[in-house]
């Protein structure tokens, strides 16, 4: 949405296709009961106006998914962008005509868009990952997908309901469906650490004041890694006494997931503070949780604590003291088939009139590759990244001019505010083809070596850290035969070795060709540019 705004009004002739039938990404889809975003709502918003952040008022400090999508409607109004979309339209072939210097975009509708500047903004968690579990197709109940959940709303009065899977939208799920139910069971393979988010309406007084300081607010937001203000400490756990470190811990618990998250600086980097900070968190689960055998369960061990997705819930660990909530351990029972009727387990069968999966994404690579792509002189994405996804910047590819990724694999992408991030990143396209037009330059993209210092830098950041003792999406773990890795950037990145200043304005260094005539007097379909 911000890159339809930036771009038009730059003057370019622009068109965006959606495959959703409205804008929202990944709040038009995910509507499942207990959606909510789980980054500050007065960081989750735009930043670029500061009017639209004076009129819009969020209503709690983690919006649901339904306040989400109204403030994404309600900016989609206000700054006209419907005008600019072909809603229900996926594409399904890009490639890249080397004579013109211009990218054909097929599409599911029959039409064929060409542009001279193409922006993918398919985002990291969009392709959601088929459910593969053996005769899922001769369920006779209703089967439901977290990712796409239908619009209207679903009646679980009464009904026996399985839940499959404890990932971030499993937590959010389990607590709102448990209470309308007649009967959950939750099937869990990975228990996940999640923390409490002790979320709340905002105070009047408190909104005031943040809108009386935004824009400095939102500019202190832009120089932290993650994009957002929450509490950061620079302390390591070790150089805090063991007394004071509980009492801290304890307080930040009942204050809340982000509190925690910002209490310790090397949690990610030292693995015995790592431990101690996890066994603490096992510690409250034991305590929460009554029946001693799923707690025991529900308690995460082998992997650090923040290596996976840190989660934040809502009476999460306390849903499974509800009498008419099961927790089914599928690793030492795992589920062997979907029956007309339930749930087949090594060692029972379970009945069910609903099935919910929430078995997460193809993250980060997973919308792109599923589009046919092919690049400069037959380049091929898919063999790009045949052994994982590589980019400069996050931003573009070798062999793919005039092709920029929004919130690319290779960036800090699903580590930090989303919203932010886009801003930033789409800032950085507009500069790059105002730089273009503005030389008549035709086309651009970093070079080789470029790519390969930026990805050699992505992997010393995130080799040191804990994130790859864990399997999770953030490695590719959760999909089978996908190369197996650390694809982003984990931390704060220092400045490269040579080639990241150009002759202009601060560009890396990039390809750059003289303006094609043939490709200046092409007419193009919907404009010279395709988000």
């Amino acid at each position: 949405m911000y890159a339809v705004h930036r771009l038009r009004g730059m003057g370019l002739s622009l068109h965006a296709i959606e495959q959703g039938g409205d804008v929202g990404g990944t709040w038009y889809w995910n509507r499942y009961p207990g959606a909510r975003c789980d980054v500050m709502s007065i960081d989750y918003s735009y930043s670029f106006s500061n009017e639209i952040m004076q009129e819009w008022t969020w209503s709690e400090v983690f919006a649901t998914q339904p306040e989400i999508l109204a403030y994404a409607n309600w900016v989609a109004d206000r700054l006209d962008l419907r005008r600019s979309y072909s809603f229900d339209t996926c594409a399904t072939v890009i490639a890249y005509d080397d004579e013109r210097e211009i990218w054909s975009v097929g599409t599911d509708t029959g039409t064929v868009y060409e542009v001279k500047y193409l922006v993918m903004a398919t985002g990291p968690l969009s392709m959601p990952k088929a459910l593969d579990t053996p005769g899922s197709e001769r369920f006779g109940g209703l089967l439901l997908q977290a990712q796409t959940w239908p619009h209207e709303p679903v009646d679980f009065a009464g009904k026996r309901v399985g839940l499959i899977g404890t990932g971030s939208s499993g937590i959010q799920i389990a607590p709102v469906v448990a209470a309308q139910c007649g009967h959950l069971t939750v099937f869990q393979r990975t228990p996940s650490f999640t923390l409490p988010a002790r979320n709340q309406p905002l105070d009047p007084e408190f909104i005031a004041q943040i809108k009386a300081h935004y824009p400095h607010l939102r500019e202190m937001a832009k120089n932290t890694f993650t994009g957002g203000i929450r509490p950061v400490s620079t302390r390591p756990f070790f150089s805090i006494p063991a007394e004071e470190r509980r009492k801290l811990m304890d307080q930040a618990w009942e204050e809340g997931a982000l509190r925690f998250l910002g209490l310790f600086s090397d949690l990610l980097f030292d693995a015995e503070a790592n431990e101690c900070v996890a066994e603490y968190v096992r510690g409250k689960i034991a305590e929460i949780v009554e029946d001693p055998a799923t707690a025991e369960l529900l308690t995460p061990r082998g992997y650090p604590i923040f290596a996976r997705r840190p989660c934040l819930d809502t009476n999460y660990y306390e849903t499974f003291n509800r009498p008419n909530v099961a927790l089914s351990d599928c690793i030492g029972d795992p589920i062997e088939e979907i029956t007309p009727d339930g749930i087949r387990t090594r060692t029972r069968h379970i009945e069910l009139d609903i099935i919910i999966a929430a078995n997460g994404y193809d993250a980060l690579t997973g919308a792109m590759l599923a589009i046919n792509v092919t690049g400069r002189n037959g380049a091929r994405l898919s063999e790009h990244w045949r052994n994982g996804p590589r980019s400069h910047l996050g931003l573009m590819m070798p062999g793919f001019p005039n092709l920029f990724m929004v919130a690319g694999a290779n960036g800090p992408s699903a580590l930090a505010n989303f919203i932010l991030l886009n801003e930033q990143n789409v800032d950085w396209i507009v500069r790059c083809i105002e730089h273009l037009r503005g030389r008549g330059l035709s086309a651009m993209e970093p070079t080789p070596e470029s790519e390969d210092r930026w990805m050699a830098q992505v992997q010393a950041l995130a080799e040191p850290s804990l994130y790859p003792r864990a399997n999770t999406w953030y490695t590719g773990s959760n999909i089978e035969g996908k190369p197996r890795g650390i694809p982003l950037l984990s931390r704060r990145a220092p400045p490269l070795p040579g080639g990241m200043r150009s002759r202009d304005r601060g560009f890396p260094r990039l390809r750059v060709r003289e303006l094609n005539p043939i490709a200046a007097a092409c007419r193009f379909k919907h404009g010279a540019c395709l988000v």
